[in-house]
């Protein structure tokens, strides 16, 4: 398929899910964000367009992106706990609940929020 065309429907189910969502500062958005190397998880609340906090695979350790995806999600409930914030709205943001997305769903549910 092409590329084009598969970010097109990535972007309607975005567009999708978006529309049914919305973050709080009391029950903000956890949003996923995949690129080729790295995944990033933000805590948003859409009232204020803040973000309130945010990690990445970037600065973690393991071998495989699924490892360092569940280490990013663990890294960003405990700043979501030292923020007093226990539960979120889980946006996939048009991926699939595969692989990494769901290993960095799991580790934020080990790490204490509740979605």
């Amino acid at each position: 398929m092409n590329t084009k065309v598969k970010k097109i429907k990535r972007d309607r189910r975005q567009k999708r899910i978006r529309a049914k969502i919305s973050g709080t500062s009391v029950v903000p958005r956890l949003s996923i964000f995949k690129s080729n190397k790295y995944i990033t998880l933000q805590l948003i609340d859409d009232d204020k367009g803040n973000t309130i906090a945010s990690s990445s695979t970037k600065a973690m350790k393991g071998k495989t992106l699924k490892e360092r995806a569940y280490e990013a999600g663990k890294d960003l409930a405990l700043k979501a706990t030292g923020k007093d914030i226990g539960k979120v709205v889980f946006d996939r943001g048009g991926y699939v609940y595969t692989g990494s997305v769901s290993s960095a769903a799991d580790g934020a549910r080990e790490g204490g929020l509740k979605f």
